[in-house]
């Protein structure tokens, strides 16, 4: 094995750590729990044959899969003596693992997953005018969005709206910058910058995979009135938005253009919620409380 598949493993199990125990590192995890780890993957094996109405016995994962092979001959092994001889991991068992978390295979895990954001390639910083953050602190906490551009009726039921996806905002302790972090389909990350001006609110954002940044802005009217009340709750938020390429391209808006037909009836916008919001289906708070089992069904 290279230097290289043994990033990539760590990644996997520093991954599998967090997910299904919460702890951020493969060395926090013993060999108890590698075997409960087994024990659920083993049990989402089952249920996609299942599901996928295949009738061949699934090829299940051995109890001590995780920990003897990976952990202690692979990962251990090496960092005990970095010039050990190590035979690569089966490759279609790491597949399998990642393919029932929700992954094409283990080469799209690895292309989807990265240890930290680079915020510091987000500007969206505007000289000679001062932040709004009292706005920017109403902001600070969790938020859910729909996208009112996909469904083909608008009016559909809040119900069956399209789900988007799950959000932070939150104030760095180091440099007092406003961060937000979201889901998003296809297990991407997103992250970005938050800043208010006056009445305006702008969001510039990326992805762990893309080579392209995503702008949102929206509009409070009347906010700096609005905020002199300490009772003030902000209860949506209505973003519009475009996706620029790296050639600055504004990829999203010629997509839209190309689906619309009567721009008169087209609803621009995004839609977010606080998380405690009533507009938001209890189906779909239960399915974000329940960590454990649950992750949020992108369609």
């Amino acid at each position: 094995m290279k230097k290289e598949d043994i990033v990539h493993l760590e990644k996997l199990m520093n991954f599998l750590s967090l997910h299904f125990l919460k702890k951020n590192n493969w060395e926090n995890v013993t060999k108890t729990e590698w075997s409960y780890i087994v024990d659920e993957l083993n049990e989402l094996i089952i249920h996609d044959n299942e599901e996928k109405s295949i009738k061949k016995k699934p090829e299940l994962l051995g109890s001590n899969y995780l920990y003897e092979h990976l952990i202690i001959n692979k990962l251990k092994k090496y960092y005990q003596n970095e010039n050990s001889v190590l035979s690569k991991p089966n490759l279609a068992k790491l597949s399998l693992i990642v393919k029932v978390l929700g992954y094409s295979n283990y080469i799209d895990f690895i292309n989807s997953n990265t240890e930290a954001f680079n915020f510091n390639d987000l500007k969206i910083n505007m000289n000679n005018t001062k932040q709004n953050t009292l706005l920017l602190d109403r902001l600070v906490g969790c938020w859910y969005s729909y996208n009112r551009n996909l469904p083909d009726n608008p009016l559909q039921a809040k119900d069956d709206r399209i789900w988007r996806s799950a959000m932070e905002i939150y104030k760095s302790e180091t440099t007092g910058e406003y961060f937000i972090e979201r889901s998003g389909g296809d297990h991407h990350k997103y992250f970005g910058k938050v800043t208010a001006y006056s009445d305006y609110i702008f969001i510039i954002m990326n992805s762990n995979t893309f080579i392209r940044q995503r702008h949102f802005i929206s509009r409070i009217k009347d906010i700096k009135e609005k905020l002199k009340n300490p009772d003030y709750k902000l209860y949506e938020l209505h973003f519009i938005s475009t996706c620029i390429s790296f050639n600055q391209e504004p990829i999203a808006l010629f997509e839209i253009f190309q689906k619309v037909s009567d721009r008169k009836s087209f609803h621009p916008d995004s839609i977010s919620f606080p998380i405690d919001s009533d507009e938001i289906p209890p189906s779909i708070i239960k399915q974000l409380e329940d960590t454990e089992a649950n992750r949020i069904d992108y369609k």
